[in-house]
């Protein structure tokens, strides 16, 4: 039997062999939408909204008080899973005048934090105002004023205790190491200097007889000197 023959003899089988596999087809092609792709958009449509609820959910708003050499100071919030850098941008970015170099701008946002920004003096000038700055205890961290953006102050080159980590010799220290004591500022420092060039300390309690030191400084700098 030919090709030709088998179809003309068998062709009512055929045609319904077709048919019915169409609709077999048809019927597994619609499952599939329905199931795949039309649950999938209807689900697309309503998400969006349900996600947009989510997110304002988990999202936790921290304030924080801004100072110093930002364009507008002031009262903030924001996530707190942003860092001290967008804090300035929120507060209209730095001022000419700033200096950033004792903070870590990638420290995340804290509730209730302080953020002081320096001007460039204000970090210029430490060393020559010492003596006024150690009473509040640190240009960057001050227990009167907390400065929560900081480097850890104990890590902290403008911390006075971390200068103070060992002991000054007084027959040798330079102005600027010398002004590093509790209680000595540039002119404290000079009388030292010139002082010991004509009468070389030989004890601690020499620096008695320097002028404008007396026995309240002594007190407070005697256990970070030496000769």
């Amino acid at each position: 039997m030919t090709l030709k023959e088998f179809f003309y003899f068998y062709r009512k089988g055929i045609i319904i062999f077709i048919g019915i596999l169409l609709i077999f087809l048809f019927g597994v092609g619609y499952f599939c939408y329905n199931k795949y792709f039309k649950e999938d958009a209807i689900y697309e449509e309503v998400n969006p909204f349900i996600e947009e609820v989510k997110k304002e959910e988990v999202i936790e708003l921290c304030f924080f008080d801004i100072k110093g050499e930002v364009k507008k100071t002031g009262v903030y919030s924001m996530d707190c899973n942003l860092r001290i850098a967008d804090a300035i941008n929120l507060a209209g970015g730095l001022t000419k005048n700033s200096d950033t170099s004792v903070l870590n701008l990638s420290k995340k946002i804290e509730d209730g934090m302080v953020i002081i920004v320096y001007s460039k003096s204000d970090v210029s000038n430490y060393l020559k105002t010492l003596e006024k700055e150690e009473k509040k205890q640190s240009i960057c961290g001050s227990s009167n004023i907390k400065n929560d953006a900081c480097i850890n102050t104990s890590n902290n080159s403008y911390n006075s205790s971390s200068s103070l980590s060992s002991l000054i010799n007084i027959n040798t220290a330079s102005l600027s190491e010398l002004m590093t004591l509790s209680g000595i500022g540039e002119a404290k420092a000079k009388n030292i200097i010139s002082y010991r060039e004509k009468n070389p300390f030989k004890s601690i309690e020499d620096i008695l007889n320097v002028d404008g030191i007396g026995e309240s400084i002594y007190v407070n700098i005697k256990k970070n000197i030496t000769v």
